[in-house]
């Protein structure tokens, strides 16, 4: 039986462990303790990691390879991709690439890669403080504040103008290193793809719904895209030239750009799980379990043929809880009745303390819909925006 070491599980990472299940495959986890306990069940063995930096993932994962000698390493999100890369290097296992894991987790090398390529993204400066920015900023206003290795839109801020970057200046200060961007402005989508040594084996374009400046926090999700040729044409060519940028070698590439007047402006690309259910989306979309595809190419095993064309749409729907105390959660079984709806989760409760959602963290719940074509998907997801609410109490001025 062969052995597939997994490198953060968390909540939405559980697929994977029921996939190699269904495969055969044993899984050695390595997870944080506050949650090694909620996958001894399900994984066969579990190494505990002891925090959560990108250092202390590698140690741990280091640890549990040489433990197990695994037949195949995954990373499940970002803090993960950089000690699952290192693993399938000193173990000659399939993986993305050192300079793909090593691209995943720097945006500032991202620019820097993208740029000596020739591919399309926002002018950019990396600085050690956003006011020692000032002067390069000012010609370019509006700009977006950006952390290097951050996830989820955590850190991401519109700034529109100088006043308001020198607030941002003062309230970030200390917080080190940063990218200061132009904003650009355009349609947001992403692209998702499976590679096998270096060839894209099933790709998909998600258009995607965010809540907008100053944060950027996606709250919707369409897959695939239906939004006419001319976004599908350009990820088709957009797509294969960053994976050649970074050195993509196998494994799962989340990409996201925008489609500005001039031309495709890449966000970010990311050699892991994409989050907001995404994979479900692409499991229902194409009839196919991409968590078990991803396991199969992580361990070197043949693909079957690709799906031709999605079979369904689907969408994500991510809500936000207005800022204060949680007084009630209202719609979630109307929600779970309707016939289009998959799976629905408010991860919220009654009394509970919210803040407004700057990072994909900080969202309300999930739900996740499907059905036959794209009209169908749009009047079932604005019902669902219609019934689902978390209905909250402003907290008290102070004094």
């Amino acid at each position: 039986m062969q052995t597939l070491l997994m490198v953060g599980v968390g909540k939405s990472g559980r697929p994977y462990l029921d996939a190699a299940r269904r495969l055969g495959v044993r899984v050695h986890a390595v997870e944080v303790a506050e949650r090694a306990a909620t996958i001894e069940e399900a994984a066969n063995e579990v190494t505990v990691c002891r925090g959560g930096s990108d250092e202390l993932w590698a140690e741990a994962a280091i640890t549990a390879a040489r433990a197990c000698q695994p037949d195949g390493v995954l990373a499940f999100s970002e803090p993960h991709v950089m000690a699952a890369a290192l693993v399938a290097d000193e173990f000659g296992l399939p993986g993305p690439s050192l300079r793909a894991a090593t691209l995943s987790r720097n945006k500032a090398l991202q620019r820097a890669r993208f740029g000596a390529s020739g591919i399309g993204q926002p002018e950019y400066l990396v600085t050690e403080r956003i006011a020692d920015a000032a002067e390069w900023a000012e010609p370019r206003m509006p700009v977006v504040l950006k952390p290097l290795s951050s996830a989820g839109s955590d850190g991401v801020e519109l700034v529109a103008d100088m006043a308001a970057y020198r607030e941002a200046a003062r309230r970030r200060d200390g917080e080190g290193r940063l990218l200061v961007e132009r904003a650009v402005e355009g349609p947001e989508y992403s692209w998702e793809a499976l590679v096998c040594d270096g060839n894209v084996w099933c790709a998909n374009l998600t258009e995607k719904e965010t809540t907008g400046p100053p944060d950027f926090v996606e709250v919707a999700h369409w897959a695939p895209a239906d939004t006419g040729d001319t976004p599908h044409a350009v990820a088709a060519d957009l797509g294969p030239a960053v994976l050649e940028a970074i050195g993509m070698r196998t494994g799962i590439v989340h990409l996201e750009f925008k489609l500005t007047p001039s031309g495709p402006a890449v966000m970010e690309i990311a050699v892991r799980t994409p989050g907001d259910c995404l994979m479900d989306l692409l499991g229902l979309a194409y009839g196919v379990d991409w968590f078990e595809m991803a396991i199969r190419a992580a361990l070197g095993w043949e693909l079957p043929e690709p799906p031709k064309a999605p079979v369904r749409f689907a969408a994500s729907y991510l809500p936000s809880a207005p800022a204060g105390t949680v007084v009630a959660v209202e719609g979630l079984d109307d929600v779970l009745a309707q016939p289009c709806v998959v799976s629905a989760n408010v991860t919220v409760a009654p009394g509970q303390q919210v803040s407004p959602a700057r990072s994909s963290g900080e969202r309300a719940g999930e739900v996740v819909l499907a059905a036959e074509n794209p009209g169908e998907l749009a009047v079932d997801l604005e019902q669902v925006r219609r019934l689902l609410a978390v209905v909250t109490r402003p907290a008290d001025p102070p004094g």
